[in-house]
C-alpha cells in the first residue's frame, strides 16, 4: 500500500502513504495528499501532514477531547504525549500508530 513511492517524480505527491507500513521498513513516509493512520486499533485516513492532537481525537470519535489523552507511538521507540493543539509530523520517520486513553481513570465503580 505504498503507492509506488519511486514512481513520483519530485514535485509530485502520492496519493495515499500508510505511515505504519513505513515505519515497519524504517523509511520516512514522503507528503501525499493522504495519511493512513492509526488510532488505537481503527485505521483513519486524513488529508494533512500536521493535524493536532485535537484533530486526531475528533476523528477518532474521543470527544470532548479535553478529557481524553493521545499519545503518538514510534517504532522500537518510546510512547509520546500530544497536547490537544500540539501539531503531528506525519512524515518524521517512524511514527507508527497513536493511542488514546481517558483522562479519568476510575476504580471501576459506577
Amino acid at each position: 500500500m505504498l503507492d509506488h513511492p519511486e514512481s513520483s517524480s519530485a514535485g509530485e505527491l502520492l496519493e495515499l502513504v500508510d505511515i505504519e507500513e513505513y515505519a515497519r521498513q524504517g523509511r520516512k513516509p514522503p507528503r501525499a495528499r493522504h495519511y493512513r493512520i492509526r488510532i488505537d486499533r481503527k485505521h483513519y485516513v486524513v488529508e494533512v501532514p500536521h493535524p493536532t492532537g485535537r484533530q486526531l481525537l475528533e476523528l477518532a470519535g474521543k470527544k470532548p477531547p479535553e478529557k481524553w489523552i493521545l499519545r503518538q507511538i514510534f517504532r522500537n521507540g518510546p510512547a509520546v504525549p500530544i497536547g490537544l493543539d500540539q501539531k503531528v509530523d506525519l512524515t518524521t520517520p517512524g511514527v507508527e500508530k497513536f493511542s488514546t486513553m481517558p483522562k479519568d481513570i476510575s476504580d471501576g465503580a459506577r
